[in-house]
C-alpha cells in the first residue's frame, strides 16, 4: 500500500492544525469543565439544597470601551475614583461587594467597577464570586446584626418601597430553585404587600406612624416592634401631569419571552392608564442609542404603541448612552409641578459605555436637582444585574421593580401606579431611640442596604427613599426586653445603664424625618412608643401585622438566618393564614402557596 501523502493533502493538515488547536481550546470542555456543569446542573434540579453557591473558576476579564457622552453633565470617559460621599464610612457589616450567581463570563468593568448608592449603604465593588446557575448579580450584604441598647440605643435607617427581590424570588421558587441569600431583600418582601394603614388626611402631613408590640412568633422569650406608614392619597379628581420617558433596553440578551415581548406588553398597560394630560417618549438602546418617539400625547395611544411594537432585539447594551439620551429627551418635554420621569427597562445586562459607573451615578444624581426622576423595571433572568439596577433606582429618587410575568406587570404599572408615578414625600428617613431601662437589645429586620448613621437623620443633604401615593412601608424591629431570658449578650458587670428612667413607660421614641416633594428643608414626626401599644398575644393584633410577621419569618428562614431561620414552614404557613384577611388581588394566597414551594425546596431538618 502506498503510504505517502499528497503535498496538497498534507499542506491543508498543516493550516487546519492550528484552527483546529485554537477551536478545541476555546469551545471544548476540559474534565474539571465537565465536573463543573455536572455540579451547575445539580444545583438546577428542584430539591432541597444549602444556599451555598457552587464555586466556580475565576471568571475572564474582557476589556470594554469607555463612551463619552455629549449632555451636560458629561459623563467622562476617563477613569476616576469614587466620589467620597456622607456615607463613605458605613459599618463594616453593610456588605461592600457585588456577588455574582452566574458561569457566565465575567466582564472587566463589572469587577472594577465602584459604586456609590448614596442611600446609607457603603460603596460597594463587583467582585468576582461563587457561581450557581442563575446568572444573575445581586448586592452583596450581611444580615442585620443584634445590638445593644446601652452602647447603641439608636438606629436609623432609610424607608424603602422597592420589591423586585420578592417577585424574583418568587419566579425563583416556582421555576424549583432556591434563590441566593442576597436576592433576599426581607423588607422588600414585606413591603411588596399593601397594609390598611390609616392614611394621612393631608398633603403637607403625608403619613401618620401606625405602631405596635407583641410577641415574636420564631421566639417566645422577644416581641416585635412594628412600625408602618400609608402614603397620602390626592383626591381623584387631581390630575397631575406626568412627563415620562420610556428607556428600553433593545439588545440581544432582551431577545426571550420574558424580556422585550413581555416589556412591550407592560408598557402598553401603562399607556392605557394614561391621560391626555401625560407625555410619553421612547429611547432604546443596544449598540448605540437613538430615539424611538419624540415627547408625544398620551391620548395618541396607537402612535406609542405602535411605536412599542416596531421594536426588536439585537446588539450590545450601551447603557450609559441610551440613559444620557433619555434625560435629555425628559428635560426638553419638562412639566412643572408634574412628574417627570425616566423609566428604565432592561435586563441589567449593560456591557458597552459602563466602564465609569461612579460618573454615571453622578449623572443620575445631578439629574435630582432638576426634578427628573429614575425608576428602573428588570425582565428576565440569566443577565439580571439587580445590584447595578437598585443603584441606579436609588440614585435617581425612583423605585425598582422585577417583571416576572404579565401579572407582575398589571400590579405594579396598574394597580400601583399612583404609587409608582406620584411622590408625596422624598428623603424619608426613619430614626428609633430605644430605652435601656425597658430595652435590653434590639435587631432591625431588612434594610441592610439602607442604613444611615445617627448623624444622617438631621442632614438634609443625605438622600433617602421616596414615598409614592398611598404606598404602605413597614418596618419591623425583634427587641428584647430587659430582664428576659431571650437575652444574647450578657450584661457588663461593671456598666451603668441608660439614663432613660423606667417610669416613664416608653420602650422607645420615634422620629421621622421627610421633605415635601417641591421642598429642600426637612419636617419633623415624633411618636413615643408606650407601653399601651404592647399586645401579650399575637392573635390580639391585627391580620396585617400578623401577615408581615409571617413574610419576616419566611425571609429569614429562607436566607439562613442566624436569628428568625428555625419556625417551621407549618407554622409560617399558618401564621399568614390568619392573616390573609380580604386580600384584595389574591396577592397573600399566593404567598401562602409559595410557603409551601419552599418548604419543599429547602424541608424543616429534624
Amino acid at each position: 500500500m502506498d503510504m505517502r501523502i499528497p503535498i496538497g493533502t498534507a499542506a491543508i493538515a498543516l493550516l487546519a492544525l492550528p484552527l483546529g488547536y485554537q477551536l478545541y481550546t476555546s469551545t471544548s470542555m476540559t474534565p474539571s469543565d465537565l465536573a463543573r456543569q455536572h455540579d451547575l446542573a445539580e444545583t438546577q434540579a428542584p430539591v432541597a439544597g444549602s444556599l451555598e453557591p457552587v464555586a466556580d473558576a475565576a471568571p475572564k476579564m474582557a476589556e470594554t470601551p469607555a463612551l463619552e457622552v455629549a449632555p451636560p453633565p458629561p459623563i467622562p470617559a476617563a477613569p476616576m475614583p469614587v466620589p467620597a460621599t456622607a456615607n463613605a464610612q458605613r459599618p463594616q457589616q453593610q456588605g461592600q461587594a457585588m456577588s455574582r450567581t452566574s458561569a457566565v463570563p465575567y466582564t472587566q468593568n463589572q469587577a472594577s467597577m465602584g459604586m456609590s448608592y448614596e442611600m446609607g449603604a457603603p460603596a460597594a465593588q463587583w467582585m468576582p464570586s461563587d457561581t450557581v446557575q442563575s446568572g444573575d448579580v445581586f448586592a452583596d450584604f450581611d444580615e442585620q446584626r443584634l445590638k445593644l441598647v446601652a452602647e447603641e440605643p439608636v438606629s436609623t435607617f432609610s424607608i424603602d418601597v422597592d420589591t423586585a427581590s420578592y417577585s424574583y424570588v418568587r419566579r425563583m421558587l416556582e421555576d424549583g430553585i432556591v434563590p441566593p441569600p442576597d436576592a433576599v431583600r426581607i423588607e422588600e418582601l414585606i413591603n411588596y404587600f399593601p397594609y390598611d394603614y390609616p392614611a394621612a388626611t393631608s398633603a403637607e402631613v403625608p403619613f401618620q406612624p401606625t405602631m405596635a408590640v407583641y410577641p415574636t412568633p420564631w421566639n417566645p422569650a422577644t416581641q416585635l416592634l412594628q412600625i408602618g406608614i400609608k402614603g397620602f392619597v390626592p383626591p381623584v379628581a387631581e390630575d397631575r401631569p406626568s412627563n415620562l420617558v420610556f428607556l428600553i433596553d433593545t439588545s440581544g440578551s432582551m431577545d426571550a419571552p420574558d424580556k422585550l415581548p413581555l416589556l412591550k406588553r407592560a408598557f402598553g398597560l401603562l399607556v392605557d392608564q394614561l391621560s391626555g394630560n401625560d407625555t410619553v417618549s421612547i429611547v432604546a438602546y443596544a449598540g448605540s442609542a437613538g430615539v424611538v418617539l419624540e415627547p408625544t400625547a398620551a391620548s395618541e395611544k396607537t402612535r406609542i404603541l405602535s411605536a412599542l411594537d416596531q421594536l426588536s432585539a439585537g446588539g450590545s447594551t450601551a447603557g450609559a448612552e441610551g440613559i444620557a439620551l433619555a434625560y435629555q429627551l425628559a428635560a426638553q418635554a419638562k412639566v412643572e409641578g408634574g412628574t417627570n420621569r425616566v423609566i428604565l427597562a432592561t435586563d441589567g445586562d449593560f456591557n458597552v459605555g459602563i466602564a465609569e459607573p461612579a460618573a454615571l451615578i453622578d449623572f443620575i444624581k445631578a439629574r435630582r436637582q432638576d426634578e427628573i426622576t429614575l425608576s428602573v423595571l428588570g425582565f428576565g433572568r440569566g443577565n439580571l444585574d439587580d445590584a447595578v439596577m437598585q443603584a441606579l433606582a436609588q440614585n435617581g429618587n425612583g423605585n425598582a421593580s422585577y417583571i416576572s410575568n404579565f401579572r407582575e406587570a398589571q400590579k405594579v404599572l396598574v394597580e400601583e401606579m399612583g404609587g409608582t408615578l406620584h411622590m408625596i414625600a422624598k428623603d424619608v428617613k426613619i430614626q428609633v431611640e430605644f430605652n435601656p431601662a425597658q430595652i435590653a437589645e434590639y435587631r432591625l429586620i431588612g434594610y441592610e442596604t439602607r442604613a444611615l448613621n445617627r448623624e444622617d437623620f438631621n442632614n438634609d443633604a443625605v438622600d433617602a427613599g421616596d414615598i409614592g401615593a398611598g404606598t404602605t412601608v413597614t418596618a419591623l424591629y425583634e427587641i428584647t426586653p430587659v430582664g428576659s431570658v431571650g437575652a444574647l449578650v450578657d450584661p457588663l458587670r461593671y456598666g451603668q445603664p441608660g439614663a432613660a428612667p423606667a417610669e416613664t413607660g416608653e420602650l422607645a421614641f420615634l422620629r421621622m424625618r421627610y421633605k415635601l416633594p417641591q421642598s429642600d428643608v426637612s419636617q419633623l414626626i415624633e411618636a413615643p412608643v408606650n407601653a399601651d401599644l404592647v399586645y401579650g398575644d399575637i392573635d390580639a393584633v391585627t391580620p396585617d401585622m400578623r401577615f408581615a410577621a409571617a413574610v419576616a419569618a419566611f425571609g429569614q428562614k429562607l436566607k439562613g438566618s442566624g436569628y428568625g431561620g428555625a419556625m417551621s414552614w407549618d407554622a409560617i404557613k399558618a401564621l399568614a393564614q390568619s392573616g390573609k384577611g380580604a386580600d384584595e388581588g389574591g396577592y397573600r394566597a399566593e404567598f401562602i402557596q409559595l410557603v409551601q414551594t419552599a418548604s419543599l425546596l429547602r424541608p424543616d431538618t429534624p
